[in-house]
């Protein structure tokens, strides 16, 4: 792909790095070195997939191969993909910009139900045929997998396989078994009935009347201790932190979760083994926040022991823990006191029903005591805010557990002083498939509206925050979710409406999905229904390690209210996931093995009275000026933090490094001259090699100049700095039969003591005179840019895409393609000119 045509759109996108790619630990192989390329593929924006862990592990795993070149695509936001089109440009990787269609398998992941339109999107603009029944020898072979793909029939048709299970192993028995294949010269259909074969791969156009796929399951996650290199998003990511997988699966036996069922059996991994994830990938990434994941962190056997542990080692640091999935009766005192050590992260505590009779029929197994004493001890500990996750429309629901939500909410408040805040947030019961409530109705759009209306009356105070999930979404993934292989007409229709990113509420379109299930003849009360439990159903075909019986056996006693204990401290219930090769693994039947204390690196020597300021100077080319300032300030913090100097920290609530960044450069400017004043506890002697330290852990595109300390006393950078030098190279549109008018309007802006602009931004429109900030303006006949000189004052400044386009005349579009760079400069008592 021609890369000044990638280049082109980037400076045209709305969000450029979501695009660019060359993140600090990506990894770019040459393809014709490479047996074979995977294309992962994750269908929601770049700032959602690099959250997830999933695909950080699928990458680290193919790319260890060397054989295999695995490289990222994510689903362009809707301004990107109309851009695509309008060019005729394919979707292409962030490693090597390679377009989709070119690569020897495509693989998905499918993780909400509401993605499946960007599945079709990104196979369509990547030049793929969408139905696997199209695809020919010359196509990829386009594979799915994650949670979603436990019940594969509403997105059958687009797949050629689908993986039910864990990936880790998986992965590679696909790649092996493709390889193989081409290097016996398979067509595809050969290459399919290969697939076929391998435990956990279900293959739609092979597998008919009565194939059982079974999941693949890893029996000790402690042999997988990856990703050690994450890849660090260049913009901020939903999930900005180091994310450690201290658990797999979960055996609390909730009986609306899908996770809790098909991800069993619970397998823990050791203190040892996660403390030496931990250090492997804090010390590549820079991050400053670890995030404890599991179903249930506070479930793990060694949470206590693994918080003093992080704590004891990261406390000087400055590294903040996160525990973000908790169950109210799981988080102790000592839990707690650990965690606000650095920073007091958030809490959100999931009571999910508001009266007991509610939480037993869900076999919940916690209590109205056990939510109000965790958050009197939250706010006890100095919290203001607790967020609490209820669901509305569990089957046997009444106006009363309704009442009690309510009645939770306000109990909760009380526990904290006047300014506490409590945030109630809402989400439609959906039964999932592997679920004992898998065969339970789902309330319709008018019940949802009900229930959701009387909390708007009964919720009625100032520091209780009330939010719900769109019962619109709601309804269409409970369709989805149970839906057969017909659904697929629907997600196919809603395509063709224009339906993308149909989880984001501001991109959301229920009126063309209204029109999708008009066309599709789709009849959402079939798919909403109650079912019988003797009823077939789409995924029976899928094993996901329960019997079907035990589920049934789960569902009768739902209706009593019965509740069936955590397996982990009582008797087996024979669910059917247990067997020689797979079994629950606790760390704490695993310590007597393992070494309690996890080796450590050198703890760094700092003085704590030490405080010394730097003045960093550094550039930003070619990638790296489509980065926002925000994002810039991140990357380089964490590239500081990789360099092994400690920052010295504000104090407070959220204590952060101190630093200040001078005025912020606009995105797709170029320079070389951004300026940060920073304060460092233990600065090294030799200053070019710490330079290069930090040089080597930046991404392309941005690079550290100089760094001077600063004497007691020195102006700050909002004092030293009074403007800037730019040049600016203007696109051949803008130049053409131009030139004249171009010198003409520059003459008259200087001639001028006044250039008023006007602009509206939220629905305001503002006024001011950008005369007064501009120094020198000129046309250059050479190389046919312009030279500027800005100055800053009391009441701002002005960049070079303001001047374009109010004083040259060149339209947004344009203007934006202008390369701009910051070249100097104009320090406090030096000429500007």
């Amino acid at each position: 792909m021609n890369n000044s045509e990638i280049e082109r759109l980037l400076r045209l996108a709305e969000r450029p790095s979501r695009y660019i790619g060359g993140e600090v630990n990506s990894v770019r192989k040459d393809h014709s070195r490479c047996a074979l390329t995977v294309g992962l593929a994750f269908p929601d924006a770049y700032e959602v997939g690099m959250s997830h862990l999933g695909l950080q592990i699928l990458y680290a795993i193919l790319n260890n191969e060397p054989s295999v070149a695995a490289e990222r695509f994510f689903a362009p936001w809707p301004d990107m993909e109309r851009l695509l089109r309008q060019t005729n440009t394919p979707l292409v990787s962030l490693e090597s910009r390679t377009p989709l269609h070119r690569f020897d398998i495509v693989g998905f992941s499918l993780q909400y139900e509401l993605s499946y339109t960007n599945v079709i999107a990104m196979l369509d603009l990547g030049g793929v045929p969408i139905y696997a029944e199209d695809r020919d020898n010359g196509n990829p072979i386009v594979i799915a997998g994650g949670p979603c793909a436990f019940n594969p029939e509403p997105v059958a048709p687009f797949f050629d396989a689908i993986v039910i299970g864990e990936g880790e192993e998986v992965i590679t028995d696909i790649t092996r078994t493709i390889t193989a294949g081409k290097n016996k010269g398979y067509g595809r259909k050969d290459l399919l009935a290969s697939l076929a074969s391998i435990e956990g791969v279900y293959v739609p156009s092979i597998h008919r009347n009565g194939n059982v796929i079974k999941k693949r399951l890893i029996a000790d996650i402690n042999r997988w201790p990856v990703p050690d290199k994450p890849i660090v998003p260049l913009m901020q990511a939903i999930h900005d932190r180091v994310t450690l997988e201290i658990a797999r699966g979960c055996s609390r036996g909730c009986r609306f979760c899908q996770a809790g069922m098909v991800w069993r059996p619970t397998r823990e991994r050791a203190p040892d083994v996660l403390g030496s994830m931990a250090e492997q990938m804090l010390c590549a990434t820079g991050y400053d926040e670890l995030s404890l994941l599991s179903l249930s962190s506070g479930d793990h056997s060694r949470i206590e022991h693994l918080l003093t542990m992080f704590m004891n080692r990261y406390n000087e640091r400055k590294i903040a823990l996160a525990l973000p999935s908790m169950r109210v009766e799981t988080l102790t005192e000592a839990l707690i006191d650990q965690i606000k050590r650095v920073r007091k992260t958030s809490f959100t505590l999931a009571p999910e029903a508001g009266t007991q009779r509610l939480r037993n029929v869900i076999n919940k197994g916690n209590t109205e005591e056990n939510l109000i004493t965790t958050t009197r001890r939250v706010f006890d500990a100095g919290w203001r805010s607790v967020k609490l996750y209820f669901m509305i429309g569990l089957p046997t629901e009444t106006d009363d557990d309704l009442a009690g939500i309510t009645d939770l909410a306000y109990k909760v408040l009380q526990e904290g002083e006047k300014k506490r805040q409590v945030t109630v947030s809402l989400s439609t019961f959906i039964p999932k498939p592997h679920t004992p409530f898998q065969w339970h109705g789902q309330i319709n759009l008018e019940e949802i509206r009900k229930r959701q209306d009387f909390f708007k009356k009964t919720v009625r105070h100032r520091n209780i925050n009330l939010r719900w999930h769109d019962g619109k979404m709601s309804l269409l993934e409970g369709i989805i979710s149970r839906g057969d292989r017909k659904v697929a007409s629907l997600i196919m229709a809603a395509y063709r409406q224009g339906c993308r990113f149909d989880g984001w509420g501001d991109q959301f379109r229920f009126d063309w999905w209204e029109q999708a299930l008009k066309e599709s003849n789709i009849s959402i009360d079939d798919y909403l229904r109650e079912r019988e439990t003797h009823e077939n159903l789409p995924w029976d075909h899928i094993d996901c390690g329960i019997d079907k019986a035990f589920l049934i056996e789960e569902y009768e006693k739902s209706r009593t209210g019965e509740l069936t204990e955590d397996c982990r401290f009582g008797t087996c219930h024979h669910c059917g996931v247990c067997d020689q090769e797979h079994r629950i693994i606790l760390a704490s039947d695993l310590a007597d093995g393992r070494a309690e204390t996890p080796p450590s690196l050198p703890a760094q020597k700092i003085r704590s009275d030490s405080d010394r300021k730097f003045r960093i100077r550094f550039a930003k080319r070619e990638a790296g000026c489509l980065l926002s300032h925000l994002e810039t300030t991140s990357i380089l913090i964490r590239a500081i933090t990789r360099s092994g100097v400690s920052f010295v920290f504000t104090e407070g609530f959220h204590p952060h490094p101190r630093v200040s960044f001078g005025f912020a450069s606009p995105v797709g400017t170029e320079s070389m001259c951004e300026f940060a004043d920073m304060h460092f506890r233990n600065p090294p002697d030799d200053i070019s090699g710490w330079i290069e330290k930090i040089n080597d852990v930046l991404p392309a595109g941005l690079e550290v100049l100089s760094i001077n300390e600063l004497a007691a006393g020195e102006p700050t950078l909002s004092s030293a700095i009074k403007g800037y030098r730019y040049a600016v190279y203007l696109p051949e549109e803008a130049l053409a039969g131009k030139r004249t008018a171009m010198e003409d309007a520059i003459a008259a802006f200087l001639a001028r003591d006044e250039w008023i602009v006007t602009r509206e931004k939220k629905g305001k429109t503002t006024s001011r005179n950008i005369r007064s900030f501009v120094a020198d303006l000129s046309f250059n006949e050479d190389d046919s840019s312009l030279s500027m000189t800005s100055r800053i004052l009391a009441n701002g400044t002005v960049n070079p895409w303001e001047i374009l386009k109010n004083v040259i005349g060149i339209d947004e579009k344009t203007a934006k393609l202008a390369r701009i760079v910051k070249t100097a400069p104009i320090m406090a008592g030096t000429q500007e000119k």
